[in-house]
């Protein structure tokens, strides 16, 4: 008997000490962001953090040029994009974005050797594309990436493909009858939880009327549930993309709200706001952008659902509370952060494009359409 119960406390043991395994080791660290008492603090361990920081440095720039001298549009062909840079900076930024894209294939990732000014290759079009909506995040979301910006590196860290980025998911296969909801599936997108398997088609994909009618609001904000329709389904829905923010930034809830008041923005934080600004900004980088490149863009860059492969939180925080922990590369790249196409549009756009306050975010509406008509057109010339 005594020997029975001996094994089975060895074998409490044993399990207990497998599962403190996968825990993290104390002690963490903490940051308060809201107020004292209710909890709203950042929580980091010390030792993820050193890897989160050594992940996060930013390369050294190029050494500055001069904005003088001939445009790039009026020396090269086919500069659709950057065409009223000066030579130098034009061929700056070239070998910046190689570094950051490409660093092993070079230029021939996106030009051939006949000539650059060819569209052979469709990663110099995808390269145009993310170069306008990367110029369009700087100038008009600035209520999101104000401060530091993005640039090209941000997202792709090195790699022709930046290492997380989505597409819609089809689910796995089920028996015939069998209502999923896309639940109980081991996820990455929700955490590796049984929530929805993909919050992301939903919540960033679609227009914003669109937007309007998913479950958003769902605690309630009385102790009884009076007035409250959501139901657990819906709530399962927000929540599986609030674990895909929360991995994606390596924060916990706290980091945008207050968890007694889900609901009350007076006391959540400052974040709280960057982030609704940052769902609408991917989800207009996926619609106008990404999407546009379905027609042309080669299967292996699509998903399974023949979507091409788009842009979420990770895709530019990669476990970060901030993108590159808030390096500032923009600074070292002001190109990226105004619209600098080529002047082959309309003689309003192009005095809209000279005149406009490049901080303004409601001053892009112009340059949105001069920017919409370019990429337009080259999808219809290239193809």
């Amino acid at each position: 008997m005594k020997t029975h119960h001996f094994l089975r406390a060895t074998v409490a043991v044993l399990a207990s000490t497998l599962l403190l395994t996968g825990c993290e080791k104390p002690p963490p660290e903490t940051v308060q962001l809201g107020y004292r008492g209710v909890g709203q603090e950042l929580v980091a361990n010390p030792k993820i953090l050193a890897a989160t920081v050594a992940a996060n440095q930013v390369p050294t720039p190029q050494p500055p040029v001069s904005s003088d001298g001939p445009r790039a549009g009026d020396v090269y062909e086919n500069v659709q994009v950057l065409g009223d840079l000066s030579v130098g900076e034009f061929s700056r930024l070239m070998v910046a974005m190689t570094e950051w894209v490409s660093p092993e294939e070079g230029c021939n990732y996106c030009h051939v050797d006949e000539g650059f000014q060819y569209d052979t290759k469709y990663t110099k079009r995808v390269a145009r594309v993310m170069t306008v909506m990367t110029q369009n995040a700087n100038v008009a979301w600035g209520d999101h990436v104000g401060g530091a910006g993005v640039t090209c590196y941000t997202c792709h860290r090195g790699l022709n493909i930046p290492a997380n980025v989505w597409a819609t998911d089809p689910g796995q296969p089920h028996a015939p009858g069998v209502m999923t909801a896309g639940q109980n599936i081991a996820s990455v997108t929700a955490a590796y939880s049984s929530l929805p398997n993909d919050p992301l088609t939903p919540y960033l994909e679609g227009d914003e009327e669109e937007a309007k009618d998913l479950p958003w609001r769902v605690a309630g904000r009385t102790a009884l549930p009076t007035g409250n329709r959501s139901s657990v389904k819906q709530t399962e829905w927000i929540y599986s993309l609030m674990m895909h923010f929360s991995d994606s930034l390596g924060v916990n809830c706290t980091h945008c709200h207050n968890t007694r008041a889900f609901y009350d923005w007076e006391q959540s934080s400052p974040a709280r706001v960057k982030a609704w600004y940052g769902i609408r900004m991917v989800r207009e980088m996926n619609n106008k952008y990404v999407n546009d490149t379905a027609d042309w863009l080669p299967d292996h860059r699509k998903g399974p659902m023949g979507d091409p492969l788009k842009v979420n939180c990770a895709t530019c925080h990669q476990g970060a509370y901030k993108p590159l922990l808030g390096a500032n590369m923009i600074q070292d790249y002001p190109n990226l952060a105004r619209y600098t196409l080529a002047a082959k549009t309309e003689p309003a756009a192009e005095e809209a494009m000279e005149t406009a306050p490049m901080d303004d975010p409601e001053a892009g509406d112009a340059m949105q359409e001069a920017v919409e008509e370019i990429i337009e057109e080259e999808m219809t010339t290239s193809e």
